[in-house]
């Protein structure tokens, strides 16, 4: 008989090389996926400090809260956490994580 088909022990042999090429990606991922984070929320953090300083220039003070921002235009409601659910506040005239 000269069938043409994989037997299954060439597919055993196929899953269980994908499942460690998973095994070893995967962690990488979530690490690339943490970092993307980290860095979103450092972007967001000098976005909503530029609208501190265009805020300091047109009122001549800094904004007490995040809120004044949004209220005046300078943000949307968006900007005012980071992708990953922090929120962030104005302290001392600067934007920090919270």
């Amino acid at each position: 008989m000269n069938e043409k088909g994989f037997t299954l022990l060439e597919m055993v042999v196929v899953v269980i090389i994908i499942s460690i090429l998973l095994l070893l990606t995967i962690p990488n991922v979530s690490k690339v996926v943490s970092s993307v984070d980290s860095k979103a929320c450092e972007a967001m953090t000098k976005v909503v400090d530029a609208a501190i300083a265009q805020f300091r220039l047109d009122y001549g003070a800094s904004p007490s809260s995040i809120t004044d921002l949004i209220n005046g235009g300078y943000l949307n409601e968006d900007q005012a956490r980071c992708s990953n659910g922090e929120s962030l506040v104005i302290i001392d005239g600067h934007c920090v994580i919270n």
